[in-house]
């Protein structure tokens, strides 16, 4: 395992995703300022994810036939810029269209980040993804308290403050061209010498992965869109407070995921998977039916510990089943499927326009079950070569 071009792209990774954390939190800001309802606000993260969901698959398929390391660094630029602005507009749909244009960054940004990662791995693809998904999820823990910090201090022109790392970030991901064309050339002939050892890609098995990471997307969203909402309208705390849930939720993840990639080298992909969904339909129910905040606060470790720690095996077993494929699978697993998920959370904002945020967070707590038995019906491995060579999924 390459450690150097693992730790950029994940620390890449966190500065791309500081902008997702960043965007729930920065929600009841935006109801408050322009009088949104709760349906329009989530829209707002629905029109971020929308576009990576459209947009992530074709970079995806793209650095299958050509990488191109300057996307990192564009990627990067657009997630936090256009996130940045939205603080400065006026009107609703300014927000939206800059919400887009952020998606379209993180959609450059994922799939070849992914893929390199890939490359580097070696044979310990899972803790290798893992790590690159805990720079994500320290990203999704700093940024509600750096977008929180700045609103409450600056008022909406705070957001400002996420030109910084974004520019930063780029410019360190630029002098580092040359070791991520480096490390494409030697991953782009790896593959071609798995293509003439007869690698079969299997879609129905990738279909049905691609669903269950729908599921754990509307999870995810449905709790990383609403906890703030939910601490402040049922718990009676404070903006503050809901800020600090969702940074639990999101720090709870950063152990979660390193877990859960080192045990799916150890145990095998889709036993990990199994366990982290298996948990959620047990726990989630419990988080709703809590009426006391430290007692939902508490919950809420391990439920980020179990759902992050389904994100490593989720990913390398995409690769895994696509092994022609690693840029256009991940573009799928870290990107559409994601965002449909993401998707969710409007139809999950109008239930709680109309019956309450304690009953739209019912129903996302509910569930879990229909990923977990989708989940089983996944092929435990694939072709034994295959399963060494990707990481020993089991």
């Amino acid at each position: 395992m390459k450690s150097r071009p693992i730790g950029i792209l994940s620390l890449g990774h966190m500065v791309t995703d500081i902008n997702q954390g960043a965007l729930p939190a920065m929600l009841p800001f935006f109801i408050a300022a322009h009088d949104l309802s709760y349906a329009a606000a989530a829209g707002i993260v629905f029109a971020a994810n929308m576009t990576s969901s459209i947009v992530q698959p074709l970079f995806g398929y793209a650095a299958d036939r050509f990488s191109k390391p300057w996307l990192l660094s564009a990627g990067i630029l657009l997630a936090g810029m256009g996130l940045a602005f939205t603080g400065v507009v006026k009107g609703y749909q300014w927000i939206l269209g800059l919400a887009i244009i952020s998606g379209i960054g993180i959609a450059a940004y994922h799939p070849e980040a992914a893929r390199l990662v890939n490359f580097a791995a070696g044979d310990r693809k899972g803790t290798a993804m893992s790590i690159f998904g805990v720079g994500g999820t320290i990203g999704f823990a700093i940024g509600p308290l750096v977008a929180t910090t700045a609103l409450l201090q600056w008022g909406l022109p705070g957001t400002l403050i996420l030109i910084i790392p974004v520019f930063a970030m780029a410019l360190l991901m630029a002098s580092q061209f040359s070791l991520f064309a480096s490390l494409a050339a030697g991953g782009n002939k790896d593959h071609k010498d798995s293509k003439a050892r007869s690698a079969e890609d299997q879609w129905g098995a990738f279909s049905r992965l691609t669903t269950v990471i729908v599921g754990r997307s509307i999870i995810f969203y449905g709790l990383n869109t609403f906890i703030p909402l939910y601490w402040i309208k049922v718990l009676h705390q404070t903006s503050a407070v809901g800020a600090i849930a969702l940074t639990v939720f999101a720090v709870s993840g950063i152990l979660g995921n390193l877990l859960g990639g080192s045990l799916a080298d150890r145990l095998g992909q889709k036993r990990v998977l199994l366990l982290g969904l298996f948990g959620l339909t047990v726990l989630m129910p419990l988080l709703v039916l809590v009426k006391s905040a430290p007692a939902a606060m508490l919950l809420l470790v391990p439920i980020g510990l179990l759902l992050h720690g389904t994100y490593s095996p989720s990913i390398v077993l995409g690769q895994t089943y696509l092994p022609n494929r690693v840029g256009f699978s991940s573009g799928v697993t870290l990107g559409i499927a994601v965002a449909i998920g993401g998707g969710a959370a409007p139809i999950i904002g109008k239930v709680a326009d109309i019956h309450g945020i304690g009953y739209a967070l019912a129903g996302v707590a509910c569930f879990p079950v229909v990923p977990l038995i989708i989940a089983l019906s996944l092929p435990a491995f694939v072709d034994r070569r295959l399963a060494t060579s990707f990481g020993g999924a089991k």
